[in-house]
């Protein structure tokens, strides 16, 4: 990132120096998560000879824009340290034998992978179980490293269940006062703007309830408290 002219934050660079094999971010939007992930992509296409690097979101749009944006961007400004193998658009192969291959999200059309040595899935929240449940297996037998980023989106869905869970992941998480490029001033006009629960959704990174439920989550847990009194008789 530095070579390319994009200077990490801190916390990027921590995050790209770990070499914990689960990894899961918790982050405000606008606040690089998507640039360390394609970084950290990169950099394993590069200096890992022969890797398969999987990229998957909730839509072949959104997967195509960190391919683009954020990966292809680092990889041009390098200068192309490693050169192409073809002239692919939509993918990424290089001669030292790594491929990146942005997915779309759908479960049915991607299960033919295997051997993959990086698994990046952005917009998390959003991505759904059966897509999951269908790409972790491709790490079987690699021993690959899963990376999971995203901003809440309701207190449903894998990556809820595998941030407040107990399984071993490395967990980041950071909010949008946290971001130097965020200012204070933005922030105040998107408090107004949003209402209270999408401004601490999207910038603070609250499991708020998302905005289509009937009852809220510690109404309907409240009524499963033996404890509980009743509000009339």
């Amino acid at each position: 990132m530095t070579l390319a002219g994009m200077k990490p934050d801190p916390w990027q660079a921590e995050l790209l120096r770990c070499s914990d094999r689960r990894m899961i971010l918790l982050c405000s939007r606008q606040i690089g998560k998507s640039l360390v992930a394609g970084a950290l992509a990169l950099w394993t296409a590069l200096c890992r000879p022969s890797s398969l690097v999987l990229v998957v979101s909730p839509t072949d749009r959104q997967s195509q824009e960190i391919f683009r944006d954020k990966i292809m961007r680092l990889y041009n400004a390098l200068g192309r340290p490693v050169a192409k193998a073809n002239e692919m658009t939509s993918e990424l192969h290089l001669v030292n034998g790594s491929r990146i291959i942005p997915l779309p999200g759908k479960e049915g059309t991607i299960r033919t992978y295997s051997g993959v040595n990086l698994l990046v899935a952005d917009e998390s929240a959003r991505i759904p179980d059966s897509l999951y449940y269908a790409v972790r297996p491709m790490l079987a037998v690699s021993r690959g490293r899963l990376v999971a980023l995203s901003t809440p989106f309701g207190k449903r869905g894998w990556f809820y269940e595998t941030w407040i869970g107990e399984e071993k992941w490395k967990r980041v998480q950071l909010t949008a006062d946290q971001c130097q490029r965020i200012s204070k001033e933005f922030l105040a006009e998107e408090e107004i703007a949003l209402g209270e629960r999408w401004y601490a959704q999207e910038y603070f990174t609250e499991w708020v309830d998302t905005m289509d439920v009937v009852f809220r989550s510690e109404d309907i847990f409240a009524t499963l408290n033996p404890e509980a009194k009743p509000l009339w008789g």
